[in-house]
């Protein structure tokens, strides 16, 4: 019951506005998430980054996360532009990743993936940055540019 509770009210806090992050996880070590699932990063705790969705919330300490990289895949949209228009080549759509390393409760190195909403990853990025005392290592120039501003 007690976790229930828990769950419930992370889920009830992740509704309200302005607590984190959009964010699907993609892939990663955790059991906790067998497929894409759709949530929010939390970064407003003291202590901890917390991943809310509909039916679960994992919790991390930010003394426990070692790595933090953010990097973008650029997508032509090909299959529109052959469907639709050939001017839909020029067009790009970037996607926005967040690769979180730590070291689970019994020092086992983990990863989490997540795909960020661009308008929250400035916001996810420097919080992560200033709670874990890390920098965020960035795939390429054009995802630092991103990431910064």
């Amino acid at each position: 019951m007690r976790q229930f509770v828990f769950i419930a009210a992370m889920a009830l806090a992740a509704s309200a506005g302005g607590l984190g992050g959009r964010a699907d996880y993609v892939g990663g070590t955790s059991a906790d998430f067998e497929r894409r699932v759709s949530g929010r990063i939390v970064t407003t705790g003291v202590d901890s980054l917390r991943f809310l969705t509909k039916g679960k919330a994992v919790e991390i300490r930010y003394d426990r996360i070692h790595t933090i990289e953010y990097g973008q895949k650029v997508d032509r949209r090909l299959v529109s532009a052959v469907l639709i228009s050939p001017l839909l080549l020029m067009a790009k759509s970037r996607k926005h990743f967040l690769t979180l390393g730590y070291n689970d409760p019994d020092g086992r190195a983990q990863a989490l993936i997540f795909q960020l909403d661009k308008a929250d990853v400035r916001a996810v990025l420097a919080s992560l940055e200033a709670r874990t005392g890390r920098k965020v290592t960035y795939q390429d120039d054009e995802a630092r540019k991103a990431g910064k501003g």
